[in-house]
């Protein structure tokens, strides 16, 4: 039986993972190539170089477009392009994955290593407010069409684009929706931020929405898993 750790009072709850459990979880799951590994190195030399997800957190959800087979996906949020690179790589040669993104220097580090992957071909850039492309989706008639969403935005819109991507998605689709437990600051009473309150207000709203099946999923900053009814 294994040991305890130590504040824990509950043998069913997820283990706490610490910088060496880290370590070993990443060195015996991650299967990076070296795009990804160099991708992540040219990220991390940016000031903002946090809000790429984790290298696990990539795999996994590349996991999930191969589960579900995902051939539409839209990502609001891109960065630097590491998640869109861990999706469109897995993706069928004839899947699209639609990118909304507002920095055209993020995503011009994105564009290269796309292109040294091979997946530019399945990726289309939209650079505008992500609400706008959208919109701009769902008056070209894209209601239902989708696969999978991957939302990691701005996080005071965060309902609105959830209520966007349901509507983009088919039954069956699913949604994932990154920095849900917000560094633990969900939990804190003493954090009244307004994204902390916008995060926690999604993720209130989201355990009463019978809409959809969901899953938090203690990866990266917190995972929700949307899947539509």
């Amino acid at each position: 039986m294994p040991v305890q750790p130590s504040g824990s009072t509950s043998s069913n709850r997820t283990i706490p993972v610490d910088d060496r459990l880290h370590d070993y979880l990443v060195a015996h799951s991650v299967r990076e190539s070296d795009v990804k590994r160099r991708l992540c190195e040219t990220t991390a030399a940016l000031e903002r170089s946090r809000m790429q997800i984790a290298p696990e957190q990539g795999q996994f959800m590349a996991l999930l477009v191969e589960l579900t087979g995902a051939r539409r996906i839209v990502e609001v949020g891109t960065f630097t392009g590491y998640s869109a690179l861990c999706m469109a790589e897995v993706m069928l040669s004839d899947g699209r994955l639609i990118c909304c993104d507002v920095s055209e220097e993020w995503t011009g580090i994105a564009r290269r290593f796309w292109q040294e992957a091979g997946v530019d071909g399945r990726i289309d850039l939209r650079l505008a407010p992500a609400l706008e492309t959208l919109d701009t989706l769902l008056a070209e008639g894209d209601a239902g069409l989708f696969d999978m969403a991957f939302i990691d935005a701005d996080k005071g819109n965060y309902a609105r684009y959830f209520e966007r991507c349901l509507e983009l998605l088919r039954p069956g689709g699913l949604i994932l929706i990154d920095n849900t437990l917000w560094h633990g600051a969900v939990a804190d009473p003493q954090a009244e931020d307004a994204d902390t309150q916008a995060i926690r207000a999604l993720n209130d709203g989201l355990l009463r929405d019978e809409r959809v099946t969901i899953s938090l999923v203690p990866i990266g900053d917190g995972l929700t898993l949307a899947r539509k009814r």
